[in-house]
């Protein structure tokens, strides 16, 4: 892995110097290493934060490195694979391209569905080179506020307990909340391979190495990979790596948008995300706030999650907007669903599922906690009787979930309350009615039929 790491940014070090023709060479001298940060000389006058440069190592090796700080005439830089044979004195270049120093643009095009990349955009799949077209500026701004589309229509996810329970909208922004161990993975898969959409982005940021070629092959799937582009930075490559994953991921998802069509965005996960941006302001200096993370965690979760959903209001009627459906996994520290990150995402996004343990500890898959989870577009797109059908579900497994201990217990006489009668009745066939395997995809309108019958006491 070091020496495809080496090799990799030995080829874009020497993209950088040859993508248009050089106006001169910048060089700078290396004066400390500490940890990840490389202190360099000679150039805090002319670059800026963002910059990349190219680090000499002892036996020649060029390392990619971006600018993560300036202090008068000495920046400090971060690599993008290990710093092995750096030392004081060390050689800096950068070459002045243009106007620009900085190439950091990803030139996607159509031709990347289908394909695992890194998040510099080379091949993952041994396929050979991905189809270049123009370039995409990585750190793009959202569009307007006052200028975007609108939520789309319902969007169908294939997925019974998240079309009924949490109905998404098209463009919507929904956060998946899990501890580990609990189907997170399965069910991004289902939703990968079942949602109705044009094309699926599927970013894993800080992805075990060894679960990737897994995801990929058996819970993805070939359907799945068909429609698909997958941005892969697994949990050894440096945190740049780990954090441009989420932003490379969020430009393809963009450049899709922008062709109208719908594309659904799986990033796994914010959390892993946030973990790299602590280790890059922890390393350029940065003070640690709430829990080890420095401010600027907390600043560029809004940046990045913002630019998901719809995109400029189409100029002509007939020119529908694109939209970009994000589903960000935040992995919960200990289970504990207030912590900073998962409380900064949930206030962002437009909803929140929750994936609890005891669930999956029964054999319930997907461990979707109905009570605890929600969709905030839900009042406005469901129909009034949809609206009822899952109110009192809801309202039948609460009252199951509250008695539950009292029926083990035989401390509950039956006859003695209506409602606590009818929940024990009805809440094992709404907890059947949750299970779904997941090859099995079932239909927006075959899952609000379903829960109808569920909940139809002639049917018992």
């Amino acid at each position: 892995m070091v020496m495809q790491t080496r090799s990799l940014a030995r080829r874009l070090a020497r993209g950088l110097a040859g993508a248009v023709p050089a106006l001169g060479t910048l060089r700078g001298k290396v004066t400390a290493v500490s940890g990840l940060r490389v202190e360099v000389a000679g150039l805090g006058h002319h670059l800026v934060v963002g910059d990349r440069a190219s680090l000499l190592s002892r036996e020649g090796c060029p390392i990619l490195a971006e600018i993560v700080g300036v202090s008068g005439d000495t920046v400090q830089m971060l690599g993008f694979a290990p710093l092995d044979g750096l030392g004081r004195g060390s050689v800096a270049e950068i070459q002045l391209l243009g106007a620009a120093v900085r190439q950091t643009g990803l030139p996607v095009s159509d031709g990347w569905i289908g394909r695992i990349v890194n998040p510099l955009g080379a091949p993952l799949d041994g396929l050979g080179a991905v189809p270049s077209g123009p370039r995409r500026d990585l750190r793009a701004e959202p569009p307007p506020a006052t200028l975007r589309a609108r939520l789309g229509p319902r969007l169908d996810l294939g997925v019974r307990v998240l079309d009924t329970f949490a109905t998404c909208r098209d463009g919507q922004r929904l956060g998946l909340f899990a501890g580990s161990g609990v189907g997170k993975s399965t069910l991004l898969a289902m939703l990968a391979r079942h949602t109705a959409c044009d094309v699926v982005v599927l970013a894993l940021v800080g992805e075990r190495g060894r679960e990737v070629r897994e995801f990929i092959e058996d819970d993805l799937g070939p359907d799945g990979l068909a429609r698909a582009v997958v941005v892969v930075a697994t949990s050894d490559t440096p945190p740049l790596m780990r954090r441009e994953a989420a932003y490379a991921a969020m430009t393809i998802a963009e450049h899709f948008r922008d062709q109208g069509r719908s594309v659904l965005l799986l990033m796994d996960s914010v959390t892993r995300f946030c973990f790299a941006l602590r280790e890059i302001g922890l390393s350029a200096g940065e003070p640690p706030a709430t829990r080890g993370y420095p401010p600027s965690v907390f600043a560029e979760l809004p940046r990045l999650l913002e630019r998901a959903g719809p995109g400029l209001e189409p100029s002509t009627p007939d020119r529908g907007a694109g939209q970009i459906t994000g589903l960000f996994t935040v992995l919960v520290e200990g289970d504990d669903h207030n912590e900073p990150v998962a409380d900064a995402v949930r206030g962002i996004l437009d909803g929140h599922i929750i994936l609890d343990r005891q669930i999956a500890e029964r054999g319930r898959y997907p461990a979707v906690d109905v009570l605890r989870s929600l969709s905030r577009v839900v009042p406005g797109c469901n129909t009034p009787e949809e609206n009822a059908l899952t109110r009192r579900a809801r309202a039948l497994l609460a009252m199951g979930a509250e008695m539950a201990e009292l029926v083990r217990l035989g401390a509950y006489q039956p006859g003695s309350d209506k409602a606590v009668d009818e929940a024990i009745r009805v809440a094992p066939r709404i907890e059947a009615f949750l299970r779904q395997e997941r090859d099995e995809r079932t239909s927006r309108v075959d899952s609000f039929a379903l829960l109808r019958r569920a909940l139809d006491e002639r049917d018992a």
